[in-house]
């Protein structure tokens, strides 16, 4: 049985980017929806985006998911870039879940009142040098080759490329300095990671959508 897949998105990065990847990772077929905002609001699941539809082969609908990372972790299960060992799982999932921590830490600065700014901007600042140190340890102790874990794409493979591309060349806002933090304090593991992620096949056919983070980075 065929699967095909709709996402709806904004017509931006941001949530959706991990997902974006994984779809086309896992060499699917999948097709993206804008939704108008706010008008659409009240016929999502939930009333938020991003939401995954998955079809058979006779175009009936099998499943409607919300919630970003929800959906990463199924289709990250459902193609092979979550093992099936729990505790291996498990040891990826917590990486991602510290990403998660950051990108909303972000976000949450980004609605704050003027006189919470700088102080919610430290707290984004302090996680994100604490992601990025922790992450560069897992590099390292998986023999710097560019992987979190083994030697193939996975998931927090992805989830990591798609956050750090977002700091530094998809976010929108360039007032919050986000981007030329993460450049500040971009590791050579990192650098690394990122020229493997690229080059790798499975994901040439989004990557090359836009101008690749290795170009920008060495610009």
């Amino acid at each position: 049985m065929s699967t095909s897949f709709t996402l709806r998105y904004f017509n931006a990065p941001a949530m959706a980017e991990t997902i974006r990847l994984l779809l086309t990772a896992s060499n699917v077929e999948w097709t993206e929806e804008h939704p108008e905002w706010p008008q659409e609001k009240p016929n999502q699941p939930f009333g938020r985006l991003p939401v995954l539809i998955q079809k058979s082969d006779n175009n009936e609908t099998d499943l409607v998911l919300t919630e970003s990372v929800t959906i990463e972790r199924y289709l990250a299960r459902t193609y092979g870039f979550l093992p099936a060992d729990p505790r291996k799982a498990a040891l990826q999932e917590q990486i991602r879940d510290r990403i998660t921590d950051t990108f909303f830490a972000l976000y949450i600065r980004l609605s704050a009142s003027d006189d919470k700014k700088e102080e919610l901007f430290a707290k984004f600042e302090g996680l994100l040098a604490k992601n990025i140190e922790v992450n560069t340890q897992a590099l390292r102790d998986n023999g710097n080759n560019g992987h979190y874990f083994g030697s193939e794409l996975t998931y927090v493979d992805i989830a990591s490329y798609a956050f750090i591309r977002y700091l530094i060349v998809d976010q929108w806002m360039p007032q919050l300095r986000a981007s030329e933090l993460a450049k500040s304090l971009l590791t050579p593991e990192l650098r690394k990671h990122i020229a493997v992620i690229e080059a790798n096949p499975l994901l040439a056919a989004h990557v090359d959508k836009s101008e690749r983070l290795s170009s920008v980075l060495s610009a």
